[in-house]
């Protein structure tokens, strides 16, 4: 996975997301002031008993559970996407709900499903909250879940709709870079469609509301290290940075309901 360290080049008006170059491991930021990796059952029959005079119905089967692959193996989590589905993220601020539209960006949205099928979003923070820009996440809070994603670059898509706010797209280090990371934009942020930020999905409903509420104190540049992250997991970032805001699941909707949370992650 190609997490990289934020830069902000606001004089270019670009936003990256790793700065390759000069730190092969760390991955930059999207602009604006984006850090870069930029800125995305059936019941079984009755059985009657001769000597009774009432039946009882055999245990219903169960369902078996959908086939996951392994997140510390990704070439076992490659199945394309629905042309449409829904995720529901519980956050310590409530619950977000997304819709994906593969029409979109196809290969990001084949990617999202496989990442939120692998639970790779669970317990991992909002690392990056930039006021009137973008919120990132993305980066797993295990090291070795890390290491396994950091080189599964996927190839750009076109990018068919703008970076409204609302919408998710993936943030990359440069062309054909995209991983893990994702950003929400917290405005209407058309410029970063010509850099080839493609939006895969858009925040439902009043989930907007609670992605606004998300902890956004440290700014920018005041947030936690991206390849700290990554080496260090989440205990480096609820050390340093106990007010983040962090997802506590994300499922594919009808594939399994998240608990409810509501209470702060420190």
């Amino acid at each position: 996975m190609r997490i990289a360290k934020w830069s902000v080049i606001l004089a270019a008006g670009v936003l990256l997301i790793g700065c390759k170059a000069k730190e092969p491991a760390a991955e930059t930021k999207p602009v604006e002031t984006a850090k870069t990796e930029t800125p995305a059952p059936a019941a079984a029959p009755t059985e009657t008993k001769p000597a009774a005079t009432e039946t009882k119905p055999a245990p219903a089967a169960t369902a078996p559970a959908p086939k996951l692959g392994n997140l510390l193996k990704p070439s076992t989590l490659q199945e394309k996407a629905p042309e449409k589905y829904e995720v529901k993220f519980v956050t310590t601020r409530g619950e977000i709900t997304v819709q994906v539209n593969r029409a979109w960006s196809p290969l990001g949205a084949d990617r999202f499903y496989n990442l939120v099928r692998g639970h790779f979003y669970d317990d991992t923070s909002f690392f990056r909250v930039v006021p009137g820009f973008v919120v990132q996440f993305g980066i797993n809070g295990k090291p070795a879940v890390s290491a396994a994603w950091k080189h599964t670059e996927f190839p750009d898509d076109s990018v068919v709709q703008s970076n409204k706010r609302g919408y998710l797209s993936f943030a990359t280090a440069g062309p054909s870079t995209r991983t893990t990371q994702v950003f929400i934009n917290l405005k209407d942020n058309q410029r970063l469609d010509g850099m080839g930020f493609s939006p895969f999905a858009v925040v439902e409903g009043s989930g907007m509301n609670v992605v606004e509420m998300l902890y956004d104190g440290y700014g920018n540049d005041g947030g936690p290290e991206q390849d700290k992250i990554e080496s260090q997991g989440t205990p480096y970032v609820k050390k340093g940075w106990p007010k983040l805001d962090y997802i506590v699941s994300a499922t594919i909707v009808g594939e399994g309901a998240p608990a409810s949370a509501t209470s702060k992650v420190h």
